[in-house]
């Protein structure tokens, strides 16, 4: 817990952990348990790591000395990933051999969406939220992008939409509007206690 941060109630736990329950019902227990599927060890363990650094340093920020414009914060945060990014890249020979002519345009077009929606709107729209909403409100895009990921593989790559997925999906979205219900809740409360500890 983030010093002089607001702590969540048991009713955005609740909600956070349905949440979560909803993201492995979206993924499939069922993929996990397939002996044909081979995972990369190293990868999974960078994908687990990753939110984890994520969600640290997304409590650091609500309380660094941040430039006040959220453009220039996220930029700022965008440029020192690109930067740090192609120097792995560099150093690791993902670049040996690499062809602007060999880059497909459904790549092109993937790279575009990217950088408009995923960033210039996407990571704009979470640093405000950022320094603008409780903790428990903007963590819960860490479940709703797979849901967002989903819908998209359905419009634009013909994937296919089962129950499971419908039933997961449900959830997560539940699991949002319960978080934004128990938050309120939380709010309102908050007064009561507040004029009884002083009378």
């Amino acid at each position: 817990m983030r010093a002089g941060g607001n702590r969540p109630n048991l009713l955005s736990i609740v909600g956070l952990l349905i949440g979560f329950s909803g993201v492995f019902l979206l993924i499939g227990p069922t993929e996990f348990a397939g002996a044909q599927h081979q995972f990369d060890s190293f990868g999974v363990t960078l994908l687990l790591i990753a939110p984890v650094l994520w969600s640290l340093g997304s409590i650091y920020a609500r309380g660094a000395d941040m430039p006040k414009s959220t453009l220039m914060s996220t930029g700022m945060q965008m440029l020192a990933g690109s930067v740090s990014l192609f120097i792995v890249s560099v150093v690791t020979g993902e670049l040996n051999g690499f062809s602007l002519g060999q880059v497909s345009m459904d790549s092109w077009w993937a790279l575009i969406y990217l950088i408009t929606f995923g960033s210039l709107v996407g990571f704009v729209a979470y640093g405000w939220l950022l320094q603008n909403a409780p903790v428990s409100l903007f963590s819960t895009y860490a479940y709703v992008n797979p849901v967002v990921a989903v819908l998209l593989g359905s419009i634009f790559a013909d994937e296919v939409l089962n129950a499971r997925i419908a039933v997961a999906s449900a959830i997560i979205i539940g699991s949002v509007v319960f978080i934004n219900y128990a938050r309120q809740a939380k709010v309102k409360t908050e007064p009561l206690q507040s004029a009884t500890s002083s009378d």
